[in-house]
């Protein structure tokens, strides 16, 4: 998927996962209840800077912390900015 819109620097731009909707012992977790997601597929990345070399790929799927990046809707679906040192571990 293509966006019209390229991070800068050491930036990268992540479409979150869906939040679980339904436990390991098959409860259904209510909207209000629903945790934010600690994962997601990067859409776009930066071209890194001097200091900070960008090392992941568009497609890779990454774990990030719980309150990383900024939230921003673009054509209508939401995604999260934030620099790649946000990033803890490609999955």
């Amino acid at each position: 998927m293509a966006l019209n819109i390229k991070p800068l620097g050491s930036r990268v731009i992540i479409e979150s996962a869906e939040a679980e909707t339904k436990t390991a012992s098959g409860i259904f977790i209510p909207d209000t209840a629903k945790e934010k997601p600690q994962r997601g597929t990067i859409v776009a990345v930066g071209p890194g800077t001097k200091e900070e070399e960008v090392t992941v790929k568009v497609g890779e799927k990454v774990l990030y912390g719980k309150y990383s990046g900024t939230e921003v809707s673009i054509e209508g679906k939401e995604y999260l900015i934030m620099k790649e040192a946000d990033i803890y571990a490609v999955v």
